[in-house]
């Protein structure tokens, strides 16, 4: 669009208000010609599939056109050459097609966030807009001609990365740092490592580079998917309102768990087998028990046709079963391109003696002769995931000829059930058993794989998990997201070469973001004092902010703790954001009761949607979430409650973007003391 001419400032506000006001009204246009196509699509289409196809489509895009009043419809506008643009969440177009937004992801939307005083990229003039609850305050413009640019001492910028939050996490499409940019537009076929530290935006880097893709591969993304694991439910409501903002209403969110859920979880592991089961060697066990079972012909096979008898020799079988064990094929697969080789022998027969070629019918009947049957079963017998899994764990010499020379005898013995079931179905498989039922059934089957995969808190994957993630992206590209400090499961990566390898993708980039946006310095400086002891080769975080409080709560006596406690809760009420009062998961009822006494009443991290201020978390499923005033009780309590108890300090100590108060009647830990 061309550019207006000069305004005063009063003038200019206005006319940005006008085009708000003007966008939003076209946004609406737009969803109800959406919503007009949708409830015509049954008429309009040929037949039943075609008008499912069509009506899908179109609701999808009704969805993507949702409005929030509350969320500015843009962020930014560039001045180049003599147009202007407006840069949004989304594209919006007036009735005659012509754009009044233009999404973030567009090619020249490229420029707000890269154009800088030495490589300008043809902006004369940058703005970035100010908004309180969704109305246009204010604007601040950055004359790139001149020689003027802001970078993060922008005024709108450091308000808007500062702002408090309540509630699920939002976009950071406003505020997106070229750093970040590189990493969001990074290409679909380049799987990338973010070693991010505390603070640095690791999490809303992944999900923007999804929205990205889906908005330069739309099409190719929607036939394969794009999935999006956390770590628990709690993170998954969390960040699960930034895509739809963004008018992505069609990925998938899961937790590794939940990914792999073949059954009910019904037992329960010792601290030993659940390590083993995590441990990689489990594959190596899983894919001996599987092919194992594979044995070598040595009978005919005698056939009755009707007058017809067709003989296949012990020989031509062997062959038949080597050469489809060397293929590499899934179990399955290979177990049915056999039973087809095998009939297609006997066709072959059929055809050369009776000169005719055999129906589709015969073909079938070959297939489920018991002669055929018989030899199927004994040289390449069906398997389940299931049955392979509860035979390896209640046989031990199946066991032990699996796990020859990868586990010792006392490991077996670990993995190995107390009890066997009456049947395969009545099994009580755990969690940890959830891993080795995916195990065997990627070596049984092929499983689907997505186009691109966002993992996030990476450190914490167990190779297996990993193993069963790579097995979802086999085709697909992925991006991982994590930081190795934060690292509290007992098999949490020391280097993320490793976890690469058991992705699949060995040699995806490692990029570190190291500068902080959200955490104040002051508990950035707190927290790094941990770094020494965690026995990880990471760069310290530097956080921009100078903002933030910290406070250290030393009490004399441990009943006084309570009592303290919701002393710093009411005082963080008293200024705008989210509390959270972080414990020792044993502490959290008895927190929320004293808070529930005193009139507080405290969400909990899945109540996402309540916008209670308050929530009382625990210490084990903080990771990834974020709060303005984080209240930290007995950090020796947390440190003592697990084996990586000082790494879980770091993640708990990390979730503040504005204040922070550390409650302790207990010796803070040597390494935070010191």
């Amino acid at each position: 669009m061309t550019l207006p001419a000069p305004l005063d400032l009063d003038d200019d506000l206005a006319a940005e208000r006008r085009h708000l006001a003007d966008s939003r009204a076209a946004l609406g246009r737009m969803r109800g010609r959406a919503e007009s196509l949708f409830s015509s699509s049954a008429d309009v289409a040929g037949d039943s599939f075609a008008a499912e196809t069509l009506g899908r489509t179109l609701s999808r895009r009704v969805a993507e056109l949702a409005d929030d009043p509350s969320t500015p419809l843009f962020f930014g506008k560039l001045a180049i050459e003599e147009a202007a643009y407006h840069i949004g969440r989304r594209h919006v177009t007036d009735d005659a097609g012509e754009p009044m937004v233009l999404d973030w992801r567009a090619p020249l939307s490229q420029s707000f966030y890269r154009a800088s005083v030495r490589d300008p990229q043809g902006v004369s003039t940058r703005r970035r807009f100010g908004f309180v609850r969704g109305e246009l305050t204010s604007f601040e413009d950055e004359h790139l001609d001149r020689g003027e640019e802001l970078g993060t001492s922008s005024r709108i910028l450091t308000a808007e990365i500062e702002r408090p939050r309540v509630g699920p996490m939002r976009d950071i499409v406003a505020t997106i740092q070229p750093e970040q940019d590189e990493l969001v537009r990074a290409e679909l076929d380049q799987s990338i490592c973010v070693q991010g530290a505390p603070g640095t935006g690791k999490t809303a880097v992944g999900l923007h580079r999804a929205a990205y893709l889906l908005y330069v591969h739309r099409e190719r993304l929607r036939r394969s998917g794009v999935l999006i694991v956390g770590p628990n439910t709690a993170f998954l409501s969390y960040i699960s309102a930034v895509l739809p903002a963004l008018g992505e209403v069609e990925v998938q969110q899961s937790t590794v768990d939940e990914l792999i859920a073949r059954v009910p979880v019904k037992g329960r592991d010792t601290d030993a087998a659940v390590l083993l089961k995590h441990d990689v060697r489990m594959a190596a066990v899983i894919r001996r028990a599987v092919w194992d079972r594979l044995v070598k012909p040595t009978e005919p096979i005698m056939v009755s046709d009707g007058s017809y008898r067709w003989r296949i020799d012990a020989e031509p079988l062997r062959r038949i079963v080597d050469e489809a064990r060397r293929e590499g094929l899934p179990y399955t697969v290979g177990r049915d391109r056999v039973l087809a080789r095998v009939v297609g022998l006997l066709q072959r027969q059929s055809e050369y003696r009776t000169g005719n070629s055999p129906s589709e019918g015969w073909l079938r009947r070959m297939a489920k002769v018991a002669p055929v049957r018989e030899f199927l079963d004994r040289a390449w017998p069906a398997l389940t995931p299931e049955a392979v899994v509860v035979s390896l764990l209640t046989d031990a010499e199946l066991l032990a000829r699996s796990a020859e020379g990868v586990l010792s005898a006392g490991e077996q013995a670990a993995l190995l059930w107390e009890k066997a079931p009456k049947s395969v179905k009545s099994a009580r498989f755990s969690a940890a058993d959830l891993l080795l039922l995916d195990e065997a059934a990627g070596v049984l089957e092929r499983e689907s794989s997505f186009g691109h995969v966002v993992v996030d808190e990476a450190q914490d994957l167990s190779p297996m998990q990993a193993r069963a993630i790579a097995r979802r992206s086999e085709h697909g590209s992925i991006t991982l997201l994590g930081d190795l400090a934060q690292g509290t499961a007992p098999w949490a990566a020391a280097h993320w070469k490793d976890t690469l390898a058991h992705l699949g993708k060995p040699d995806a980039a490692v990029v570190p973001l190291t500068v902080g946006f959200r955490v104040p310095a002051a508990v950035v400086a707190l927290a790094n004092r941990l770094l020494p002891a965690l026995g990880v080769d990471v760069p310290e975080a530097v956080s921009l902010r100078r903002d933030g409080d910290l406070a250290i709560v030393a009490l004399a006596d441990a009943a006084e703790v309570d009592a303290a406690t919701l002393v710093e809760v009411t005082a963080a009420l008293e200024h705008e954001g989210s509390v959270a009062v972080i414990a020792a998961d044993p502490a959290v009822e008895r927190l929320r009761r004293h808070l529930a006494a005193a009139g507080l009443e405290a969400a909990t991290p899945d109540d996402v949607d309540s916008g209670a201020r308050v929530t009382v978390v625990p210490a084990t499923i903080v990771k990834g979430l974020e709060y303005d005033h984080v209240i930290v009780v007995e950090p020796a309590e947390i440190v003592a409650a697990e084996p990586r108890g000082l790494h879980r300090l770091y993640v708990v100590l990390t979730r503040a973007v504005s204040r922070l108060s550390v409650i302790h009647s207990a010796p803070l830990p040597e390494a935070l003391a010191g």
